[in-house]
């Protein structure tokens, strides 16, 4: 898909298998200088309260999600999209996917870091109503780089009711 021509994609979002993980870890090395391995998806994915989630468009993989369960948030812990799939919608309708599982009641926000030198991707969350909330010193092992924490608040829909009125307003006009 040429960059002229980017338009809305329309993509299918499941539950990661063995079998995405070669697409997965193309992905992860064309997105980012320093990629997780196949033993980092491994091990996290091992975990009882990690899950991974991908973006399926025409029997292909073209974006990926890692998420952590916690007692009241759900923590990214790595984000990315296919670059040919980029500004088509396909983040955006992963992170619906996410905040659609929040709750008031149980989880009622997503957290996530990233790096500071990583703008596209701040922008992305910012545009996807995720907030900085702070800055994190040196986060990363593999360089003195900082990160920014940025969070996602669930926000209940608002249902707008009718202004009651009574019968004697209603006849004034």
């Amino acid at each position: 898909m040429s960059s002229d021509q980017k338009q809305e994609v329309r993509v299918h979002i499941r539950w990661m298998i063995r079998r995405d993980m070669p697409e997965a870890l193309d992905i992860e090395a064309e997105s980012f200088e320093f990629p997780w391995l196949e033993e980092d998806f491994i091990r996290c994915l091992r975990q009882r309260n990690c899950i991974g989630m991908v973006a399926e468009h025409d029997d292909r993989v073209v974006g990926f999600m890692i998420y952590e369960l916690n007692k009241t948030r759900l923590h990214i812990l790595n984000f990315a999209v296919s670059q040919e799939y980029r500004r088509c919608g396909v983040g955006s309708q992963m992170l619906a996917k996410l905040i659609g599982k929040l709750s008031a009641q149980r989880r009622s926000r997503i957290v996530l870091e990233v790096r500071e030198t990583n703008l596209a991707a701040q922008l992305f969350f910012r545009d996807n109503g995720f907030r900085a909330v702070s800055v994190l010193r040196e986060y990363y092992e593999d360089t003195p780089e900082d990160a920014y924490a940025m969070q996602y608040r669930y926000r209940p829909e608002r249902v707008s009711l009718p202004i009651p009125t009574n019968r004697i307003t209603r006849l004034a006009g």
